[in-house]
């Protein structure tokens, strides 16, 4: 039996269909690129927003599609699992009745035996699951979610087949989220925070390297929080300097750290270290007090602006990505402006914005005041014209410099062509560099002279090796 795979959502979602499909695989399963050529097709879906959730009904629908174009061969199944399908697993079974399994957060390991089941015809209804499983129902088995003890879900993700640039990938350090913030459903769906010990971290990595990983990115829900539940203190620090030593390992780079435990250790680590590039991921949400008062934040106005100033004094040519989030229930006029003017003055070079939407289930869905979602939009697109002209600047003082540039792959319909990234861009996230060279390799770290910019991207022609 063959399967494919729709992956939604963030980089931690990704790491769960990384090792869903090693489980597949391992179970005698084979990968097949192809959806038309499979027999199942598993979509591992997100619910973190409505735009994220619309996407995966979307992608859902098209796997229902796909297995009614097959109905004149062999049986084609469709196995639904992921955030989304924990968040909805009384609405998704009833709405899509078509589909053959749902699996939630906590079954990934389970994936295998549910899939096998979908292939068995013994008479008998699928079996419940410790793993959380949602199964099909049927009319003597109502389809149900199982209570999960604190704990109990497997961390381990030694074991997966990768689906990104074989030179890059992600490490995930812990599942889960303590912070309340009023507009995340996040912890009411994967639970508190759960991290993995050191030593298996370490493990994974070292791992990681042997597979020819060049570049490795540390997520988590909090990755600056990491650690916690296990030490009584972050362990972040500690957890980079294992990781440093790890041979093969060229860029270490950090994603989704809250800045309320970026201490001077760490700081002082990340700007003397010569694996960790100067690149930080760091969700601000917003800027005036009386907001993230609201938001739960567990920040103020002052000390976000304290923290930058030290990240920027501290970590030489240092890129801060930072998020937004617009129109949030009482958000007025005058502390909007308050944020606009913060991005202005601060000049990110990487910045995203989100309009509030109302999550159900989240303190702020419930929340007075609320704000008319065409003038959430509004907002989100006026500070995105504010900030657009800031990254194109900086893109733009780029040209004429030499920076390091990891390859990442050939582009066919050109010669010597390549497509790769500076420091400064996150795979998948940010712009990219286009190359100029010859003999190059994906995951090869090249010296490249800027000689244009494009909107996000650059164009570079290549010098030769570097050292960074």
């Amino acid at each position: 039996m063959r399967y494919s795979i729709i992956s939604l959502g963030c980089p931690k979602n990704l790491v769960d269909t990384e090792r869903m499909a090693a489980l597949l695989s391992g179970a005698g399963f084979a990968m097949e690129d192809d959806p038309e050529r499979a027999d199942i097709l598993l979509v591992n879906t997100c619910g973190f927003i409505g735009d994220a959730r619309e996407e995966s009904y979307d992608a859902i629908e098209a796997a229902l599609q796909w297995k009614s174009r097959g109905l004149g061969g062999s049986p084609r199944k469709v196995l639904v699992a992921g955030c989304l399908t924990q968040r909805e697993n009384e609405e998704l079974p009833a709405r899509f009745p078509e589909v053959d399994a749902w699996v939630g957060v906590f079954g990934r390991e389970d994936i295998a035996r549910v899939a096998r089941r979908l292939f068995e015809d013994d008479g008998t209804p699928p079996e419940s699951s410790p793993f959380q499983t949602i199964e099909r129902p049927t009319p003597e088995e109502p389809s149900k979610i199982l209570h999960v003890p604190e704990g109990s879900a497997s961390l381990t993700d030694e074991n997966r087949s990768r689906l990104t640039e074989q030179h890059v990938a992600y490490l995930k350090l812990s599942e889960g989220c303590n912070r309340r913030c009023a507009f995340c459903i996040i912890p009411q769906i994967r639970g508190p925070q759960i991290s993995k010990p050191l030593e298996q971290v370490e493990s994974e990595a070292r791992r990681l390297a042997e597979d020819g990983v060049k570049e490795l990115v540390l997520i988590a829900q909090d990755t600056s929080a990491y650690g916690i539940d296990l030490a009584g203190k972050p362990l972040l620090w500690d957890a980079i300097r294992r990781i440093e030593k790890i041979d093969g390992i060229r860029w270490i780079r950090l994603m989704y750290l809250y800045p309320q435990h970026m201490t001077d250790a760490l700081i002082d680590l990340i700007g003397r270290s010569e694996k960790v590039v100067p690149y930080l991921d760091m969700p601000l949400q917003h800027i005036n007090n009386k907001v993230l008062k609201r938001m739960r934040r567990s920040i103020t106005r002052e000390r976000t602006i304290e923290i930058l100033d030290r990240l920027r004094q501290r970590i030489d040519n240092l890129i801060l990505r930072t998020t937004f989030l617009v129109g949030f229930p009482g958000e007025t006029r005058g502390q909007f402006d308050e944020l606009v003017q913060f991005v202005a003055n601060q000049r990110f070079q990487r910045v995203g914005v989100f309009a509030f939407s109302p999550e159900e289930g989240t303190e702020a869905a419930d929340m007075d005041h609320q704000i008319d979602p065409q003038e959430c939009i509004r907002r989100r697109d006026l500070l995105m014209e504010v900030q657009q002209p800031i990254a194109f600047d900086w893109q733009r003082n780029r040209v004429g410099t030499r920076i390091p540039v990891i390859v990442d792959r050939y582009i066919p319909e050109a010669d010597n062509a390549w497509i790769g990234r500076s420091y400064a861009d996150a795979p998948d996230i940010d712009g990219v560099v286009y190359l100029t060279g010859e003999n190059l390799r994906p995951g090869q770290v090249v010296s490249a002279e800027i000689v244009d910019a494009r909107g996000y991207d650059l164009i570079g022609v290549v010098l030769g090796e570097s050292g960074q």
